[in-house]
Formats: C-alpha cells, sequence, structure tokens
C-alpha cells in the first residue's frame, strides 16, 4: 500500500458497533430482505459452476456484489431453502445490504467439471480449454455483473483459508470490475509453509483429518456433506502413534481412494508438482485493492497470510495493498468477537473491531464510495501488549535485531555465554514416545493449542528449556524469527523443534478459570525437517555424532514480553502428532517401515541461538 505511510499511535480501541443478530434471527433477517437466486454459470469452457446469489429485496438502488468461491459447498440447496448461520462476519454484509454470491467450484458439490487442489496457474492461455481459478473467477465475475439483477458493476472478493486461495487467485488478471479484495488465511505454498508441510515436516494429524473427509472422489455433482472420517476414540494421539508408520494411512483406511494423499506420500521434495502450486511469484499484475489478512495463532495458514502480502508488496510496488494480524486461530475473527483465545484474554473484542472499523469500512469505501478508512500499512496486533498498532511497514522498519544465547543450566540471555565452545545439552528423542503438542484430549484440533501453557512439555526430559531471568524492561519483538542452531545427533535424521515462549510472574492474576501464575504461553513455534536443512530439494543425512548448522525461520509475530514476565525457548525433536515422527533414519519416511524408527540421541550446542527483531 501506497498511499498511507505514516505511524499511526499505539493504542487500544474502543468497540462501538451496531447490534449483531444472533441464531435463527440471522436466518429471519436474510429471508425477510433478501431474494435468493441459484444459477449455473457457464465458464469459457463450457463447464457450469453452480453460484448461490442473495440479491436484496429493496429495489430503490443499485447494490455492490460480494462473491466467495469455496470447496466447501454453498449449502443450504433449493431456493426455498436460506443460509441460516453465514458467521459473524458474513452477517454484517448482508445487514451492509450487499448481494451476496456464493460459489462451488470447478468440480466441487453441485459444480460440473474437475476438481484439481490448487489447481496450478497457466499464465498464457491459447484456448478456451486453457482454464484455471482466475479464468473462472473472471468469467464468474463477467456473468454476475451482466445478469444479476440490482447490481451496481462493482464486485468485492473475499475468503478465508481454501477461500482464501480462489480470492488470490481472482485478484490475478482480475476483471476490472473486482475493485477490491480480501485474501484471508490464505493457501499459499503447500510444500514450503502452509498447511502440510512446514520445512520439510509433515503437519500428520491435520493433513490426516482433512484429506480422509475432503478427498474422496464423487461421480459427478451431489449436495450431500463430505462424510466425516471415524478415528473410533477421541485421543487423535494415541490414534496416530498407532497409525505410523505412514503407509498404514492408506493401507488400513483411505485403501488408495484418495488421490491427493498418495501425492502427498509421493512429492516428499521440492518438485515441478509444488513448484505449480506455489501462488506466490504468480501474485503479479493486482490491478483490485486487496487486504490480506492472517492470525498469528493460525497453524493452518500464518505463512499464507505473512508471504501472500509480502509478495504482493514486492511484485506490485503500486498496488494498494495492505496487512491485517489479529489474536486469532484459523478464521477465528470470521466466528467470534475476537476478545479470547484459550485461557488468554485480550482486552477487548479484537475481531469486531477489525470487521467494524478495517474491513466493512474499506469494501464500502471501494464498492459503495464511502469515505476512505483511517488504515495503516500493516494494522497488527501485539499479543503480548494487548493492543492494536497501526505501521507504516511490516516488518516494521527501525527495529533493533538481537540475539538469544542458549547457555549452561538452562539460561537464556542476550549476552553470548562466557564459554561456548564445546558445551552442549543432550537428551534422547524416542519415536515410540513422542512430545504431545497439547495436553488436551483431541484429534485436531482445540484451536487455542497455539497459546497453550507448555509446562506439560517443558516437565518432560525430551525437551531442553532455556530461560531468562525476570525482564527489567519489556521486550517487543516484531518480524520474523530467526533459529540457528548448532546440533548432532547420533542418528542419520533429526526433526528440530523451536518454540518461543512467554513466562508469566507466578503472582499473574487468574482470568476467568484460568490460573495464569507461571504461564508459559507460546508465542512461536515450528518444525525443521533437519534433511531439508539445505533445501527442500535436496535432503542430506546427518553424519552421526557430527556437529552440524541447522537454521531457519519461525514466522513473524508480534509480541512484547512484559516487564517481570521471563523468555523461554524450548527445544524437542518430536511434536506430534501435528507432525509425523520423524523415523531419525535418512529413509523416505513416507515410505518408512517399522525397522527405519530408532531412538537418538540429540544434542544442542550453546553457541545455538535466536535472533529476534526488537522495536524501541
Amino acid at each position: 500500500m501506497k498511499r498511507f505511510c505514516r505511524l499511526v499511535a499505539t493504542a487500544t480501541f474502543m468497540l462501538a458497533t451496531g447490534s449483531m443478530l444472533q441464531g435463527a434471527d440471522n436466518a429471519a433477517y436474510i429471508r425477510q430482505h433478501y431474494t435468493k437466486y441459484e444459477y449455473r454459470v457457464a465458464m469459457r469452457d463450457g463447464v457450469k459452476l453452480f453460484t448461490s446469489v442473495y440479491v436484496p429485496k429493496d429495489k430503490s438502488k443499485a447494490y455492490p456484489i460480494v462473491l466467495k468461491r469455496t470447496p466447501y459447498s454453498v449449502a443450504p440447496y433449493g431456493l426455498e431453502n436460506y443460509v441460516e448461520n453465514p458467521g459473524r462476519q458474513r452477517m454484517r454484509y448482508f445487514q451492509e445490504g450487499y448481494i451476496m454470491a456464493f460459489q462451488d467450484v470447478r468440480g466441487r458439490y453441485m459444480s460440473e467439471g474437475t476438481f484439481v487442489n490448487v489447481r496450478p496457474y497457466i499464465p498464457e492461455k491459447r484456448s478456451k480449454t486453457d482454464i484455471d481459478e482466475t479464468t473462472d473467477t473472471y468469467d464468474t465475475v463477467d456473468w454476475l455483473v451482466n445478469n444479476v439483477p440490482g447490481n451496481n458493476g462493482r464486485v468485492g472478493i473475499s475468503g478465508i483459508s481454501y477461500p482464501g486461495f480462489y480470492t488470490s487467485m481472482g485478484i490475478i488478471d482480475a476483471h476490472p470490475a473486482v475493485k477490491v479484495a480480501s485474501p484471508q488465511a490464505p493457501v499459499s505454498k503447500w510444500m514450503g509453509g502452509d498447511d502440510w508441510f512446514h520445512n520439510g515436516a509433515f503437519l500428520l494429524s491435520h493433513a490426516f483429518n482433512f484429506y480422509s473427509r475432503f478427498g474422496h472422489p464423487r461421480t459427478g455433482p451431489k449436495s450431500e456433506p463430505d462424510p466425516r472420517f471415524d478415528f473410533g476414540t477421541p485421543d487423535g494421539y494415541e490414534f496416530y502413534l498407532d497409525l505410523e508408520p505412514l503407509p498404514n494411512a492408506d493401507a488400513r483406511y483411505l485403501k488408495g481412494h484418495v488421490a491427493f494423499w498418495e501425492q502427498l506420500m509421493t512429492h516428499g521434495t521440492w518438485d515441478t508438482f509444488w513448484e505449480a502450486r506455489d501462488i506466490l511469484p504468480r501474485l503479479r499484475n493486482i490491478q483490485p485493492a486487496v487486504m490480506v489478512v492472517g492470525g498469528w495463532f493460525d497453524t493452518e495458514n500464518l505463512y499464507g497470510a505473512l508471504h501472500s502480502y509480502a509478495s504482493i508488496e514486492e511484485q506490485n510496488p503500486d498496488a494498494f495493498n495492505v496487512l491485517v494480524m489479529g489474536p486469532w486461530s484459523h478464521g477465528e475473527w470470521s466466528r467470534t468477537d475476537g476478545r479470547r483465545l484459550g485461557d488468554i484474554d485480550f482486552g477487548s473484542p479484537t475481531a469486531e473491531f477489525y470487521t467494524e472499523h478495517i474491513e466493512l469500512p474499506l469494501f464500502n469505501h471501494y464498492l459503495k464510495d464511502a469515505p476512505m478508512p483511517d488504515l495503516a500499512e500493516a494494522m497488527v496486533f501485539d499479543t503480548g501488549a494487548k493492543e492494536w498498532r497501526y505501521l507504516d511497514s511490516w516488518p516494521p522498519k527501525g527495529t533493533e535485531e538481537r540475539a538469544l544465547y542458549f547457555g549452561k543450566d538452562g539460561q537464556l540471555g542476550f549476552e553470548p555465554p562466557r564459554s561456548r565452545g564445546a558445551a552442549y545439552d543432550q537428551y534422547v528423542s524416542d519415536p515410540s514416545k513422542p512430545v504431545p503438542y497439547t495436553s488436551e484430549i483431541t484429534q485436531w484440533y482445540d484451536a487455542s493449542f497455539m497459546l497453550e501453557d507448555q509446562r506439560f512439555a517443558a516437565r518432560r526430559p525430551d525437551v531442553l528449556v532455556y530461560e531468562t531471568a525476570p525482564l527489567t524492561e519489556s521486550v517487543s519483538v516484531a518480524g520474523p524469527i530467526a533459529v540457528d542452531l548448532t546440533v548432532s545427533t547420533s542418528g542419520t535424521d533429526s526433526d528440530w523443534i523451536v518454540k518461543l515462549i512467554d513466562v508469566f510472574p507466578d503472582d499473574t492474576p487468574a482470568s476467568g478459570d484460568a490460573e495464569l501464575g507461571g504461564y508459559q504461553m507460546l508465542v512461536r513455534g515450528d518444525a525443521m525437517r533437519g534433511k531439508f536443512r539445505n533445501g527442500l530439494a535436496h535432503p542430506e543425512p546427518f553424519i552421526p555424532n557430527e556437529v552440524t548448522a541447522v537454521s531457519f525461520t519461525l514466522e513473524d509475530g508480534l509480541h512484547t514480553f512484559q516487564k517481570g514476565h521471563r523468555i523461554m525457548v524450548q527445544v524437542q525433536s518430536t511434536w506430534f502428532p501435528m507432525f509425523d515422527i520423524n523415523p531419525q533414519t535418512f529413509v523416505d519416511i513416507f515410505h518408512a517401515e517399522e525397522k527405519d524408527f530408532q531412538q537418538a540421541t540429540e544434542r544442542v550446542y550453546h553457541t545455538s541461538h535466536l535472533r529476534i527483531h526488537v522495536m524501541p
């Protein structure tokens, strides 16, 4: 974004919104004020996409269109069946009097055609059969503005997660009627950092839970929902521990019916398959105004939000492009008021503030000629200070890079250890007893685990803990967090999980039912599959017990560690079943056998450190 280049003073905003309808009142409101239409919109190759459109009954003026394209169904189907629970965010658009259009993407639910996961972009389209999600969006928008009654010729598009991917695709070579778009937690680079892989480590429980339901083929258009997988137990940890190694997933449950699972199992390194599905370098020729939205505690698509914004910014220097990051889990800003996540209260309804003061005013400006709202380049929530910051860039300018060094006796500090040399800490990583990612009994997942109290992990012998003394002044960390490890393993492969944690003072008051004294709040954490330490395309084994550098980057954050708090870092080699278990031998993990799994002695040397960026 180039129209706002100023710093807005940090503030905690009070929210004053109109009354929100609830439950059955939403359905009654929509039925009273809207007429529902259902269309089968023909694409340039003749394939017809099912589209539900809700048009205001008031004919006194023309209305803009907001379009959402989704693989998750636009149910309920039938002209007499109106949407009953559009979610808090979408309901505000109904109340604002927008024409609301929802489309089943090609090959899903009631739309014709063949579905392709993150269908690759075709840069040169030589015929009507050269279709991708940019052409389907263009053709849909063109049909809507020429056929839907009462529209004003302007369109906004938005969507969260997979629909966020379709929104991102829709702003490439966009139809001129598209004036504004908001990719929210958008899928972007699946092998790099979104959804299924983080630095080459496979997000087992997320991928299996998703594709065991979503991935089954259909014989033709259908209106019934995808069937849920029956885990047979509420305990995901035990289910996935029994499942390993990975070939058992297909052998026992999927039975060859889920094509994309098979593709995941066959493309375990970066290759042309993943390169074609990486949308980030394709985010060019962006003409609509763009607002990218994400949540700091989004397991699935934090990477997508941050990197989509950065890619649009880099490749479209004159585009209107802004970033919003709140204290939310995946898509939480659309469902809740955003005041609380798990045990942590953020002091105000952050999601309502975002909707009322950022998103709706921006859409109203571009689609209804309302005044431009008071925005900034980056509207980001500080998850430690519990306040919004309006910044003129992201990452913010003027930060100071500082290193947090691992020391003896679990010390963590900004000064390098006096005796660094060959000093190390070690633990034994046992694939049969992996460190859980949550203390909850769940399949996947309680979204609040991304800031869950980490004391359950800190007490394990296979987790190293480094901690500062109580801070004498607050430390505001903003931007990416670099991890520079010096390690060795007795095996030939290993995962390295690093977590940055805010330790609350023992006298911290309770919050509701949550006791917060000594709480170890997870701020950021991620995994590096060691064999990919020099690139996702070229896995390399470790030489047993040889000291090796392993570096990677935790995703951006904005968190103030308050005076009196402590900064903690935890290091471990399993985080299960969020990530699959590394056998700790250099093998193709997607075709590993029981015999490949072994214990390994892991050493972390005191030359290891994190590099953080501190705001003045």
